[in-house]
């Protein structure tokens, strides 16, 4: 069977946690099991030490957001890892199914899981758009060509991942998949979204959606602004700007994007043609009524 190990970002979150982590140990594929607890102050990683010992939890000092995953990562020592979140687990076999995929085909870097979510088991939105991806295929990839994926569902190959540096420790959290997989096709890796590998996720009622939002454009604009090449990028600048109008917290993240901007033009580095124009079919899917 081939190695995967499971890494788990989290902060704040221990019971959930445990929960977690007892469904991934009830896995028949028994993977090892990585925490990574970014400066909890609820008593998260010895409360994963005593009730699991055989997993190993590193405790950062700080909060570093998704880049947290990427310790886990580097501590994982297998070829392929698959990411959790607090509130998520992996379906029996689901790891083992990933990883022969990921086996039979040494230019792939990710498989992306059929996530989910609730005890109602809803598919998640970004799922029915990754399987009605118009992002050409390679001949024989095992599913839909994707340029994103869902972190709390997805097995990435470790070589891949830490060859393109892995998770943008400025992101913090949301969108950072979007920022990841940019690079590893940018880099030659393909990645593919396989509705039968399977994920659940159980996520708690989010507290603060003004602030998640506020992320997630401010990430969007420096994404465009770091990777797209100039025509995507400035569409793309154009229409979030347009969906501020209204929104008090698009238009804090567009401020925070720009407090940045010369940072990211001088860090700028656009992808290659061919994965531009990967992701301007994605833009014409997403502006299309």
């Amino acid at each position: 069977m081939p190695a995967v190990c499971v890494v788990i970002a989290t902060r704040n979150r221990r019971a959930s946690l445990l929960r977690t982590l007892e469904r991934v140990s009830a896995l028949p594929e028994r993977p090892r099991v990585v925490v990574v607890d970014n400066a909890s102050d609820d008593g998260t990683a010895d409360a994963v030490r005593a009730a699991h010992p055989a997993v190993e939890v590193i405790a950062l000092a700080r909060n570093v957001g998704a880049a947290a995953r990427n310790w886990g990562v580097a501590r994982a020592r297998v070829p392929y890892v698959a990411f959790s979140d607090d509130d998520s687990w992996w379906a029996p076999g689901a790891l083992g199914l990933a990883g022969r995929r990921l086996d039979a085909r040494p230019r792939l870097a990710v498989v992306a899981a059929r996530v989910l979510v609730g005890p109602e088991e809803r598919l998640d939105p970004t799922c029915a758009q990754m399987a009605a991806s118009p992002v050409p295929a390679a001949p024989g990839l095992p599913g839909p060509a994707v340029l994103g994926f869902l972190a709390c569902g997805a097995v990435v190959r470790r070589s891949a991942f830490l060859g393109v540096g892995g998770f943008a420790p400025w992101m913090g959290i949301g969108g950072e998949e979007a920022f990841l997989a940019l690079d590893l096709a940018a880099a030659g890796w393909e990645l593919t979204y396989l509705p039968d590998v399977v994920a659940h996720h159980h996520p708690p009622r989010r507290l603060d959606p003004d602030a998640r939002r506020r992320a997630e454009v401010r990430n969007a604009l420096w994404l465009a602004w770091l990777r797209r090449r100039p025509r995507g990028a400035l569409s793309r600048t154009a229409s979030l700007a347009a969906e501020t109008l209204g929104d008090r917290a698009a238009a804090a993240g567009l401020v925070d994007a720009l407090l940045r901007l010369p940072w990211a033009l001088a860090e700028r580095r656009a992808v290659p043609a061919d994965v531009e124009a990967a992701v301007r079919l994605l833009d014409a899917l997403a502006a299309s009524p």
